[in-house]
């Protein structure tokens, strides 16, 4: 009679471990889920926020070259200068990048990830 509890005990420890597991991994799975709708979201609004930056310093770009040639009375005086500009710029970013970028991604992605 003893040996018949303790095998019910045992049967039924097995199906609670079993359940603890079945239910764990659906936690885990919800969770990873969760996060990389938030990482997806996150992109999209950076991309769509990027792509429309890119389109307002691209026409500014242009503008300003056709106003610089207007200026200087040379199409390709106007533009130079537009594109040096952005060549010191770039310039400026590969030298002072790492570390800023680091710092920035790490922040943004540790705010998504640890703040629930």
């Amino acid at each position: 009679m003893a040996f018949e509890e303790l095998k019910d005990n045992v049967e039924h420890i097995h199906e609670e471990f079993n359940s603890y597991i079945k239910n764990s991994i659906g936690f885990y799975k919800l969770k990873l889920f969760k996060l990389s709708m938030k990482l997806l979201i996150v992109l999209f609004k950076y991309s769509l926020i990027l792509a429309f930056v890119l389109m307002v310093v691209f026409f500014s770009s242009v503008a300003l070259a056709f106003a610089l040639s207007e200026y200087f009375e040379s199409y390709i005086t106007g533009f130079s200068v537009v594109g040096g500009g952005y060549f010191i710029l770039g310039l400026l970013f590969i030298l002072l990048k790492k570390k800023w970028i680091e710092r920035f991604i790490i922040k943004k992605f540790s705010k998504i990830f640890f703040n629930n």
